[in-house]
């Protein structure tokens, strides 16, 4: 697996840089206050994480609650709510399906629909998707023959089962089954996703990939260990996103773990992802130190800039 940690791709060169571009929102509001002596005063949102390479997230809001994300190559992830609760999550776009690190050609379209259990957590999430693939040039043209128009490649359904810890009710583990979406209809895949804290912060994440024979969950052909130490004291910008958009993102791949300090309320320093498939498992580790505003809020860390615009 190449796509080990999506900010290692980001540290190498610019992580002590500070990227000053694309400081204003999309009506052209100030993003960050830059006076050193106050920051930004009041509530604020997360507005925008971005690098020297360009543009990884952007954040829109209708009033207080996020309505809309515009991530890599212009995909768009959009955030329907129900009261306080979030109802359902459409995004159009690409991702990096393959964790090889680099965003996909294949477009990718899903919806999901969030269910809530008795004392209001997330406890369901079922999904449709679909992959739509470029068709190849015809046999025989000429080498640079451009390939021809998306067509549907692959439909699936999936369910996405969230369970806490009955001490602590924090987010303990996330299982996804995932079926071709045809008849007769059967979940044939599965990842389980295990989370496990210190204090509040994540601290590690397991996590398994395998095949479904039935009800019965098969020894697993992934196995990934991620590990989040170093914790600082300061306030983590996703503190200010909704736990269930940040669980869609996690969710949005088959591998995208190293995401999960987005859970946290700190920022771990250090980071580390572990093939536990490998003979004799051995860490990859970055590391980083943070910059903060006068509020405490990080302004960077592992190479990406965060802004925040005033609500």
């Amino acid at each position: 697996m190449k796509r080990l940690f999506y900010f290692i791709l980001l540290i190498a060169g610019f992580s002590s840089i500070h990227s000053c571009k694309d400081l204003t929102d999309e009506e052209g509001n100030p993003l960050l206050d830059l006076n050193e002596n106050t920051g930004l005063i009041g509530p604020r949102a997360l507005s925008r994480e971005v690098t020297d390479f360009g543009l990884i997230a952007q954040y829109q809001y209708n009033g207080l609650l996020l309505s809309k994300v515009i991530t890599e190559k212009a995909s768009m992830t959009d955030i329907e709510w129900s009261g306080n609760n979030i109802s359902k999550i459409t995004f159009n776009g690409f991702l990096d399906l393959d964790s090889d690190g680099t965003i996909d050609t294949d477009s990718v379209s899903y919806s999901q629909q969030y269910t809530y259990g008795n004392l209001g957590k997330l406890t369901l999430i079922s999904e449709n998707r679909t992959v739509f693939r470029r068709t190849p040039p015809p046999v025989g043209s000429p080498p640079g023959t451009p390939s021809g128009p998306y067509a549907v490649f692959e439909k699936t359904k999936a369910t996405y089962n969230l369970t806490y810890s009955s001490t602590t009710s924090k987010l303990a583990s996330i299982i996804m089954r995932r079926g071709k979406d045809i008849t007769p209809f059967n979940f044939t895949d599965y990842t389980k996703a295990t989370y496990s804290y210190l204090g509040d912060n994540v601290s590690s994440v397991t996590k398994e990939v395998g095949k479904l024979t039935g009800t019965v969950f098969e020894a697993p052909v992934q196995n990934y260990a991620f590990d989040f130490s170093s914790y600082d004291s300061q306030i983590s910008g996703y503190t200010l996103l909704p736990f269930e958009y940040k669980v869609s993102v996690l969710i949005s791949t088959n591998i995208n773990d190293d995401r999960s300090l987005m859970l946290s309320p700190n920022s771990p320093k250090r980071a580390a992802v572990t093939d536990m498939t490998q003979a004799v498992p051995t860490p990859v580790v970055v590391s980083t130190n943070y910059r903060y505003d006068p509020q405490t809020y990080m302004t960077q860390g592992f190479g990406i800039n965060y802004f925040y615009k005033p609500l």
